[in-house]
């Protein structure tokens, strides 16, 4: 089935490319440090292209102590339609070394059937993609369409809360966040699975000051040793995650080959994978605890000298639904377990975040998966992420009603936050195509539960 916006998107790609490189050459970076003036030009180019699209109805919601404004636009459907909000952003994360980019990052090129530079598939590329599934319609879309374009998602997003907030401003029958991609080029992706996260740290004090090792080592209480003998205990030879009370499930959806998880990860040669089962299952459905930080002296400022205190930050990944707190509260009783050479650990909270795994049973999830099939050829899979989204749990938090879908323009291989990001063009233009279908599929079908 091909109906008249679903063909308009082969015409009008020359200049949704045109205006994705406008975008991209703007750097749009919300972090401290960086100049204010290319956040507000991506801000007003946002708008530009918006009202060139004939959307009327466009303003901005500015956050108190927020740099940025997130750009807002409503879009009137026929009477009785069903309501959908689409949401991206604007902004990016800074370059890096900009010596490890093959061409410059603010300066997009089109090499190979790929648009390269900073923000193509994170996440300018999601947005142009929106605003050329209004220009398919004409300006008059099948449902009312919300369009929410945030400018600071990569800082730390204020929509981390606002929408429980102020609830109004996100109210919908479905919710796209189109943040997101394809677990592999070519193959129609549904994301239904993000994992939660918890932090704790866990530090060892044995002696009021560092001592000489050759005068009290071997029987000083040494901290970094008793700190080590702990966090070996999470794990087993394996690499598995050995603590009671963390939930963990076979992964049936898809994933990647070993080779592929291999390259993506840059995993050095004749290095092994940790743990044992499916990827998906150790990466989406299982926990994951990583030591992202450690206190200890520095090998090249080392003396010979007992340590006193050591320090560790753990990460927890926990499984889309099993609550954050409860994996926290696993990991503390485990680690209060452990006494090392009969020493305690002094154990410290932090932040949880609950993952989310949605009910895909609804007429918003059946709609995209007709809508993928048309614009790819083929049935959509599904993937997990690792990562969590905190703009996702608030969304279902401020509108438990809407049915969130989160699918997009970028792969696996889009390199998202490091050096020659890109975007292949046929999955953009894939991507498109499924926005559009999705919102004729939708408003077919009435678009409520």
């Amino acid at each position: 089935m091909t109906s008249a916006p679903h063909r308009a998107v082969t015409d009008l790609l020359p200049q949704l490319h045109a205006d994705l490189e406008r975008l991209v050459r703007i750097p749009s970076i919300a972090f401290p440090g960086f100049p204010d003036e290319p956040l507000f030009e991506a801000h007003d180019a946002v708008v530009d292209l918006l009202h060139a699209s004939g959307v009327e109805e466009v303003g901005d919601i500015t956050l108190e102590g927020k740099r940025a404004p997130v750009v807002v636009a409503d879009i009137a459907g026929p009477e009785g339609a069903p309501t959908v909000l689409m949401y991206t952003h604007y902004d990016v994360v800074p370059a890096g070394d900009e010596s490890l980019w093959q061409t410059p990052p603010f300066e997009p090129v089109v090499r190979d059937g790929a648009m390269y530079g900073r923000g193509t598939s994170d996440s300018k590329a999601n947005l142009v993609a929106i605003i050329g599934a209004v220009r398919a319609f004409e300006g008059h879309p099948p449902v009312h369409l919300r369009l929410v374009f945030e400018g600071q998602e990569e800082l730390g997003s204020p929509f981390d809360y606002f929408p429980q907030e102020e609830p109004e401003h996100f109210a919908g029958d479905a919710i796209v966040v189109a943040d997101v991609g394809n677990v592999q080029p070519g193959k129609p992706t549904l994301t239904i699975g993000l994992r939660g996260d918890a932090a704790l740290t866990v530090g060892v004090r044995t002696l009021a000051t560092d001592k000489h090792s050759g005068q009290y080592g071997g029987a000083a209480p040494d901290a970094l040793l008793t700190l080590l003998h702990a966090l070996t205990s999470l794990h087993d030879e394996d690499g598995n995650v050995i603590v009671e009370g963390l939930r963990r499930e076979p992964w049936t959806g898809a994933s990647w080959t070993e080779e592929e998880f291999r390259t993506l990860a840059e995993i050095l040669p004749g290095m092994p994978l940790l743990g044992t089962g499916t990827l998906g299952e150790r990466i989406w459905s299982g926990p994951a605890i990583t030591i992202t930080g450690i206190d200890v002296p520095s090998v090249t400022e080392a003396v010979a000298a007992v340590p006193a205190q050591a320090r560790a930050r753990l990460n927890v990944r926990v499984h889309p639904q099993q609550p954050a707190r409860e994996a926290q509260d696993a990991v503390v009783r485990h680690l209060e377990a452990q006494r090392p050479f009969g020493i305690a650990l002094e154990i410290e909270r932090g932040d949880v975040g609950d993952g989310y795994m949605p009910d895909t049973s609804g007429p918003a999830y059946q709609a995209a998966g007709r809508a993928l099939e048309r614009a790819w050829g083929m049935p959509p899979v599904t993937m997990a992420t690792g990562g969590a989204i905190p703009l996702v749990r608030s969304l279902a938090a401020a509108v438990p009603q809407a049915e969130l879908l989160l699918f997009g323009t970028s792969d696996a291989y889009s390199n998202i936050h490091g050096p020659n990001e890109r975007v292949l063009l046929d999955e953009f233009e894939k991507s498109l195509m499924a926005k559009v279908a999705f919102l004729e599929e939708f408003a077919a079908q009435g678009g409520r539960r």
